[in-house]
């Protein structure tokens, strides 16, 4: 029973959508983040009620079946996940809606009146496999079932361009006789373009990845709103593949990087391959009790959080250990790379739950001018981000990428598990400077016996 009209149909579909843009506009600020989450949830809500009153729907058994597993599934999954695996979590969700938006378009084979509609169908069925094959990989190399170095074999480029040039050509022989066969070796074609495309691409490089297939992921829906006659899905594909595209441009910007060199310079030596070479070169150590020292004297300390806190879970001990300083006077700044975190605002995220107060958080362009004013920089378990080969080195596969100035603080102190260089796979230099200091071990004991010996001076 279809209980809608036509137009109280397209005023649900626009309230929709307008609490999708609302959601994307939230989601710009960690201080309006969670707001912006619920704007987007309610959005779907909308949606999907809609779909429920205003199509005539068979097996309505079987789809309230199917939703009632996902939640089941996906509910104490985003709730258990760790702040740290959130990019894999992300990945996950992104090839699930690449793969439905597939699965949606190889149901419609038969209901296909006109060429345009046929071309919305192959262009769904390839960049939904793409996106689906591809999450998947990036998600194995997250979470390390597979090497997060790039995966090369000789013949790999040939190959690619045989799977693409296939791929195109089963894509005009459906849209030419509607072979199901073909559609099904369309599908097959996809998962190994997407496989193919993401194998070479190394560890820090991942979540820029997961961007771009967020993007494709975002123009397959759109393409499969084409398909089923749906405006909001063309609006919320749009949206998705849109904004997907600017994080994606954004990213590697963040790292100095373009995204054909993401994606295809591991072919030439210039993908951040990852390294498991320890350095033997002679560093200065500290004790937790030198560190503070130096902290609980200083005027000026920014703290420049990266990976490694988020891996240890330090995000409320450096909190503390900030108040602690500013118990005695001092400015406590934390500085952020938009990549530290592996995704942009993920590390503000991680502070902003250990209630580290926003406006303590200071971007990049923000900070840098103010490390020649600090007495200490505490560098905590971040490396290429605020490696000078950035910019002293045009060899190195991080050359071009704007970092932290650490460097010029007058103290810098490291927080390190060991001297095993970053995701770059090469050393940085700054660690073997006279004003530099290491002190090993997990950043959130480490931070936390910092904080005992701060409290003790």
């Amino acid at each position: 029973m279809i209980l809608l009209s036509p137009a109280w149909t397209s005023l649900l579909y626009l309230a929709a959508s307008v609490c999708f843009i609302l959601a994307l506009r939230g989601l710009s600020s960690p201080r309006s983040a969670r707001r912006g989450n619920l704007i987007g949830a309610l959005g779907a809500v909308i949606a999907v009620v809609t779909v429920f009153l205003s199509v005539r729907l068979a097996n309505i058994p079987w789809i309230l079946a199917a939703i009632a597993v996902g939640s089941l599934v996906a509910a104490p999954v985003a709730r258990r996940v760790k702040m740290t695996q959130m990019p894999q979590l992300v990945a996950l969700f992104n090839g699930v809606g690449g793969g439905a938006a597939a699965l949606v378009a190889f149901l419609e084979l038969d209901h296909a009146p006109d060429p345009w509609l046929w071309l919305a169908i192959v262009f769904t069925l390839l960049v939904g496999a793409v996106s689906f094959a591809g999450s998947a990989v990036t998600f194995a190399k997250l979470q390390e079932l597979i090497t997060t170095r790039p995966i090369l074999f000789p013949g790999l480029p040939v190959l690619m361009a045989a799977v693409l040039v296939a791929a195109v050509a089963a894509a005009a022989v459906v849209m030419a006789t509607g072979s199901t066969a073909l559609a099904v070796a369309l599908l097959v074609l996809g998962l190994a373009a997407g496989t193919l495309l993401v194998l070479p691409v190394g560890g820090a490089d991942v979540p820029i990845v997961i961007s771009l297939l967020n993007a494709f992921t975002g123009l397959a829906v759109a393409a499969s709103g084409v398909v089923l006659g749906n405006v909001l899905l063309v609006v919320a594909g749009t949206l998705v593949g849109a904004s997907g595209t600017i994080l994606t441009r954004a990213m590697a910007a963040a790292m100095g990087r373009s995204v054909a060199g993401i994606l295809f310079g591991a072919f030439r030596g210039g993908s951040t391959a990852g390294s498991t070479v320890v350095s033997e070169r002679p560093v200065r150590s500290s004790s937790p009790e030198d560190v503070a020292v130096l902290l609980g004297y200083a005027q000026h300390v920014i703290i420049v959080p990266g990976y490694g806190l988020a891996v240890a879970q330090g995000q409320h001990t450096a909190a503390e250990l900030a108040q602690a300083l500013e118990a005695r006077g001092i400015t406590v700044e934390f500085a952020i790379h938009p990549v530290a975190g592996r995704m942009p605002g993920h590390m503000n995220v991680l502070l902003a739950e250990a209630n580290v107060p926003y406006e303590s958080l200071k971007e990049m362009g923000e900070i840098n001018g103010e490390f020649k004013t600090a007495d200490v920089a505490l560098v905590v378990g971040a490396n290429d981000v605020v490696n000078p080969a950035a910019r002293t080195s045009p060899g190195s596969p991080i050359y071009g990428m704007p970092i932290l100035e650490v460097a010029a603080a007058r103290q810098v102190v490291f927080l390190k598990r060991s001297m095993r260089p970053g995701f770059a796979g090469i050393e940085n230099e700054l660690l073997y400077e006279p004003q530099t200091s290491l002190l090993f071990g997990d950043a959130k004991e480490s931070l936390a016996k910092v904080l005992g010996a701060v409290k003790a001076l």
